[in-house]
């Protein structure tokens, strides 16, 4: 080995130490303790697949899993047109470029718990106060019923999300050839021509990467569930991230949790890496 690699290897051991004991360790762990009773306190015994055919006679789990994949459906597909309509907007030539960028990324640096709380105040007292002083009922008791905590969760995960996918659209709109754009101009192409046969297929590979931050972050979202809705009413706003939690946390099944993680995990990896491969595919077809 060259010193050159030596180099290599010394400067990521560091990051690949951590890497092994912070996710690695605990993941095989998790994985062994699934197969056991083990409570968090006292010690285990090894039961098979038990939990694992506990898990799907569980209702509260399969009715996390349907909220989870609509929920996160609906947030891809309005957070991606909102980051791409943004970042269109702002690529434009116009003297407040620089400014809406920060405004629109700003969401992004708030804490989710924080959020969960401002929208929880909007959406409760603002639009309680609004809904009675213009007598529309349909903006009183939001959060109250699963469909308006459903469409809840949405905003609040758009409105956070958007700026930070509007980020890697620009870049790659930034990237186009602006000799392409004019060419097409020239001959006669309209705006909307231009966007849908020069620029759309160009950024491609923005959407394979947006695609796939906004998917894992809308399976994983707990602390903006947590805040705003906490799982109610009656637990039908409650996603897999808070469920399993709950059974880990508040029921002390520690072991039944981690063989819903596992199962998590998979389910998550398996629609991500789907999505990476079409879309890739996708791109060398472009």
């Amino acid at each position: 080995m060259n010193n050159r690699n030596l180099s290599f290897w010394l400067f990521l051991a560091p990051a690949l130490l951590a890497l092994t004991l912070v996710v690695f360790f605990p993941f095989i762990y998790g994985f062994i303790y699934s197969f056991t009773d083990w409570n968090g306190l006292t010690a285990s015994k090894f039961i098979g697949l038990a939990n694992y055919v506990e898990v799907f006679q569980d209702a509260e789990f399969l009715d996390a899993i349907v909220f989870t994949v609509l929920f996160a459906v609906v947030s891809i597909i309005l957070v991606n047109i909102l980051g791409l309509s943004l970042a269109l907007m702002v690529t434009q030539k116009i003297k407040s470029n620089n400014l809406l960028r920060t405004v629109f990324f700003m969401p992004n640096l708030i804490g989710g718990l924080i959020l969960g709380f401002i929208w929880q105040f909007i959406f409760v007292s603002a639009f309680s106060a609004i809904g009675d002083a213009l007598g529309i009922e349909a903006l009183q008791g939001w959060l109250s019923t699963t469909e308006t905590g459903f469409w809840g969760l949405v905003i609040l995960n758009v409105w956070q999300y958007a700026g930070y996918i509007m980020i890697i659209y620009i870049a790659y709109l930034q990237s186009v050839p602006q000799e392409l754009l004019e060419a097409a101009e020239i001959d006669g192409a309209s705006a909307f021509q231009r966007f849908w046969k020069v620029k759309f297929p160009l950024v491609a590979p923005a959407f394979t990467i947006s695609l796939f931050l906004t998917l894992s972050n809308a399976f994983k979202l707990y602390d903006q569930n947590l805040a705003l809705t906490n799982g109610g009413p009656f637990g039908s706003t409650q996603m897999l991230a808070m469920e399993i939690y709950n059974t880990a946390f508040s029921d002390y099944e520690m072991a039944y949790a981690q063989s819903k993680a596992v199962i998590f995990f998979i389910l998550v990896a398996a629609v991500a890496l789907t999505q990476v491969y079409y879309n890739k595919k996708r791109e060398v077809d472009l």
